[in-house]
């Protein structure tokens, strides 16, 4: 059972806002935890100062060990890569801190060598010297270590006094620092938002899906029903639909079914009302009745034609429409009927630039080509058919063309003077509905409507524009 819209957005919330709330707790965290190290290391560096000035006790975590005198007179002499007991190789910074009392000329100056495998620290990041005192100077200096992920020893001397070794790996070097939440909170609020984002995304392209397919629904190759997918309103929605379409179909065979019985029940009394017409002495008279006979019959079989038109029932298949339009003009030429299959205008392609102008580039693109199509061949014909017939039957003559894009194929009959403009043909489309110039003519008011129906089955319409000679029709379909 698929969880409907509502109890997703219940689930989904929570989960976003607890996701939301984690990785801001992991950020601030973080930040938190970052300045109460380099606090401490701070802290750290200012007790260090007086260890190693007047011999107090060093800091938790620092150790204070005599340097023996062959490094001492290595470092004296600024010779360190003689050091032993430190990382190979490494890097030196040197640092002098001045304890400045009453008298600046007679303070003690602290002398530090930091010796990191890693890096060479940037004292330029210091804070300036001026109102600091010596200690905080040095808690500055190893809130510098601190900042940087290494692992660094400190060698220092106070005055003229002995070398000492300071490690302090447990207070400022990379083992100590805490660690780093910022980038696994970032990636949790990424992560979240991705899910959110793909299920809205997910659950919208369902929707999406549907609609089209429910759009073009009468399309080649149309389902007989949709597939319940996604969330549950949809598949609501979707059952909804599939019953209606099935409803819909039934009513549609119904229609047929019951025209058919019609029609073939109407057969024998037509045939005998045809044979009594015969015995009709008065010809006037007896035309009358047969002409009588033949609109009532041939208004059931159109009827019964469109009512075809509207199942859907022929399979569609791939066809040659140029070779369609050209054989339907001429069966219509071989009765002698006034039909003109006009040749295709030369379409022009446009080409790329040139390097030796900026003018793009332009090619013919060959004629005589075979327009290929799927389509249901028995419905396209009726509604050439169709076509042609109106543009005979009140315009005097059809001119027929062939044109396509690269999506669909366009068949434009146009009549010559039938009296009607776009705009008036376009309101007689309706099922029975005919136009002010027809009520001399014979008809039932049900070609332009199989027509119009045909083109929305094979993914296009009907249209009418004013052409040159007469009014034109425009009959455009999907080739694919």
């Amino acid at each position: 059972m698929a969880l409907r819209l509502r109890t997703r957005g219940l689930i989904l919330l929570p989960l976003a806002f607890a996701a939301g709330l984690g990785g801001a707790w992991g950020w601030f965290h973080s930040g938190a935890s970052w300045q109460a190290h380099l606090t401490r290391a701070a802290i750290s560096g200012i007790t260090l100062d007086a260890t190693l000035r007047r011999g107090a006790p060093p800091p938790a975590g620092v150790t204070v060990t005599s340097v023996a005198p062959e490094k001492a007179a290595s470092l004296a002499a600024g010779d360190y890569l003689r050091l032993q007991g430190i990382a190979k190789p490494s890097l030196f910074t040197n640092v002098s801190i001045l304890d400045s009392g009453p008298d600046p000329l007679s303070g003690e100056v602290l002398a530090l060598v930091i010796a990191s495998p890693a890096l060479r620290y940037p004292v330029a990041e210091l804070p300036p010297a001026g109102g600091a005192t010596a200690a905080e100077k040095l808690g500055a200096v190893t809130r510098l270590l601190a900042t940087y992920c290494s692992e660094p020893v400190i060698f220092a001397r106070a005055g003229y006094g002995p070398w000492q070794r300071v490690d302090g790996t447990a207070v400022w070097g990379c083992s100590a620092a805490p660690r780093d939440l910022r980038l696994p909170a970032v990636l949790l609020s990424l992560l979240a938002l991705a899910v959110l984002a793909t299920l809205v995304m997910d659950t919208s392209a369902h929707f999406d899906r549907f609609a089209r397919a429910l759009r073009h629904r009468r399309r080649l190759g149309g389902p007989d029903a949709y597939a319940m997918q996604g969330p549950g309103e949809l598949q609501e929605i979707v059952s909804a639909v599939n019953s209606y379409l099935e409803t819909e179909r039934e009513q549609l065979a119904s229609r047929a079914a019951v025209l058919s019985g019609i029609s073939h029940d109407l057969g024998t009394p037509a045939t005998r009302l045809r044979l009594r017409a015969a015995l009709i002495q008065d010809v006037e008279l007896r035309q009358k009745f047969e002409a009588d006979l033949d609109a009532m019959t041939g208004m059931i079989e159109s009827v019964l034609t469109y009512t075809r038109a509207e199942m859907s029932a022929e399979t569609p298949r791939r066809l040659s429409l140029s070779s369609l339009v050209e054989a339907l003009a001429a069966d219509y030429q071989d009765m002698g009927k006034p039909v003109e299959l006009l040749p295709p205008e030369p379409q022009v392609a446009a080409g790329g630039r040139s390097v030796f102008t900026s003018a793009p580039g332009q090619s013919a693109v060959p004629q005589g080509q075979v327009m290929l199509v799927v389509a249901r061949p028995v419905s396209l014909q009726r509604a050439i058919t169709n076509l042609i017939d109106n543009a005979l039957k009140y315009g005097r003559r059809a001119a027929i063309s062939l044109s396509s894009t690269a999506d669909h194929a366009i068949i434009t009959v146009e009549d010559e003077g039938s009296g009607m403009t776009a705009a008036e043909i376009t309101e007689v489309i309706a099922p029975f509905r005919r136009g002010e110039n027809t009520r001399a003519i014979d008809g039932f008011g049900l070609g332009l409507t199989i027509v119009a129906t045909v083109a929305e089955q094979h993914g296009g319409r009907l249209t009418f524009e004013d052409g040159r000679r007469g009014l034109r029709a425009v009959l455009e379909i999907c080739r694919n």
